[in-house]
C-alpha cells in the first residue's frame, strides 16, 4: 500500500517514516508538511519526493493510507480531512487537545470506515503485556494502586553545541503541542492507566518548569478510577536517572516493571517478590499492526475508542492544572 507522511514536525517523523520503508507491504510515496523547508529536508533525508500541495494527496486515489505526525493543534483538521478523502489513518498521540473534537474526528472515522491506529507502543512491551495478564488472572486480587512513571532527559541532556536538551524548540510552544512533559510523554502512563484499571472519575494535577521553556517539563497527575482504585502519572523531559517504572498493588498481590523486568508478589509465589523469566513476545510495533490490517491481514491496534479516551484523560488533567482544583469527569 502506498502510505504518505503528513508533517515533519513530530521527533518521531523519521521513526515511523522508516519503519514504513521496511515493511514490504507498504511504500512511502511522499511527504508533506506546512514548513517547506523543513519538510524538504526530512523528505530527503528519506530519500522520497515532498509534496507541497496537501490537496493532492487527499485526491490521490493509489495513496491509501497516512502517517499523521504533524503538530498535534494540526490533528483535528488533518485526521477529518484524511477520514474525508478515505484514508486509512496511523497518527502520533494524541488525537486532540478537547474532548468536542476528539469525538468530531472520532465520528468523522467511524463514518469513513478507514483503518485509524494511534501510536500507543508501551502496549506492546513483554512486561507490560505479561502484567495485564497477571492483573487479569486475579491473583494480585482487585487492584487498588497503580503508578507509572515515565521519563527522558529531552530538555536537560547535554549536547555537542553546549546546549541542554534535545527535544527541537517547538516542543516547548504550546500553541502547536497544547502543553508540555505531559501532553507528550505522559500519554503513555496514561494510556498504561486505562488499559489496567478503566474509567476515571477525577484528577488532580500539579506540573512544574525546571528548564523555564514555557510548559511545563515535571508532571505529575492523580487520578481516582471506578472501584476505587488510585493511579498516578508521572512524567518530565528532566531525568537522566530512572526512566521507567510501573507498580501496581492488588488486595492480594503487586508487581514492579522497571525497564525490561518484572517482579510479582502473590499467593503462587507465597508471596515473595520474584522475577518473571517467562515473558510474552513483544507484539508488532503499532504501525506496522496498522499497515497488516489495512492489508487485510488482522485488526487494527489503538482504535478511536483509545484515542478519544486519552484526549479525555489529557482534557481533565491540564483543567485540574490550570484551575488548581480537583476534575472530575
Amino acid at each position: 500500500m502506498k502510505i504518505a507522511v503528513i508533517g515533519a514536525w513530530h521527533v518521531h517523523t523519521m521513526e515511523y517514516s522508516t519503519a514504513i520503508q521496511n515493511n514490504p507491504k507498504a511504500e512511502l510515496c511522499c511527504l508533506w508538511d506546512d514548513n517547506e523547508e523543513r519538510g524538504k529536508a526530512t523528505a530527503e533525508k528519506l530519500g522520497v519526493p515532498f509534496q507541497p500541495d496537501l490537496d493532492a494527496i487527499w485526491n490521490d486515489p493509489t495513496i491509501e493510507g497516512v502517517s499523521v505526525t504533524t503538530a498535534t493543534y494540526q490533528h483535528k483538521e488533518i485526521l477529518l480531512a484524511a477520514a474525508k478523502a478515505k484514508k486509512n489513518i496511523f497518527t502520533e498521540k494524541v488525537l486532540t487537545f478537547s474532548n468536542e473534537d476528539a469525538q468530531e474526528v472520532a465520528q468523522a472515522i467511524r463514518e469513513s470506515g478507514v483503518k485509524f491506529t494511534i501510536s500507543f507502543p508501551h502496549k506492546t512491551w513483554p512486561t507490560l503485556k505479561a502484567a495485564k495478564a497477571l492483573v487479569d488472572s486475579g491473583k494480585l486480587g482487585k487492584i487498588t494502586y497503580a503508578r507509572v512513571h515515565n521519563y527522558h532527559n529531552g530538555s536537560v541532556a547535554p549536547m555537542p553545541d553546549g546546549s541542554l536538551g534535545w527535544l527541537p524548540p517547538h516542543f516547548y510552544d504550546a500553541a502547536q503541542t497544547g502543553g508540555g512533559a505531559m501532553m507528550d510523554l505522559g500519554a503513555h502512563p496514561m494510556y498504561t492507566l486505562h488499559w489496567f484499571l478503566g474509567e476515571p472519575k477525577s484528577i488532580v494535577s500539579q506540573f512544574t518548569e525546571v528548564t523555564n521553556r514555557g510548559v511545563e517539563d515535571n508532571a505529575v497527575s492523580v487520578i481516582e478510577f471506578e472501584g476505587g482504585a488510585i493511579g498516578v502519572s508521572e512524567t518530565g523531559f528532566v531525568t537522566n536517572g530512572i526512566s521507567y517504572v510501573l507498580e501496581m498493588n492488588g488486595t492480594e498481590g503487586g508487581l514492579m516493571v522497571h525497564n525490561d523486568i518484572l517482579e510479582y508478589t502473590c499467593a503462587e509465589t507465597d508471596h515473595k517478590l520474584v522475577q518473571m523469566t517467562d515473558l510474552p513476545e513483544k507484539s508488532t510495533m503499532p504501525i506496522d499492526a496498522w499497515i497488516d490490517a489495512c492489508c487485510g491481514e488482522g485488526e487494527a491496534p489503538n482504535g478511536v475508542d483509545d484515542a478519544v479516551a486519552l484526549t479525555k484523560f489529557m482534557a481533565g488533567a491540564y483543567e485540574s492544572y490550570n484551575t488548581g482544583k480537583k476534575f472530575v469527569f
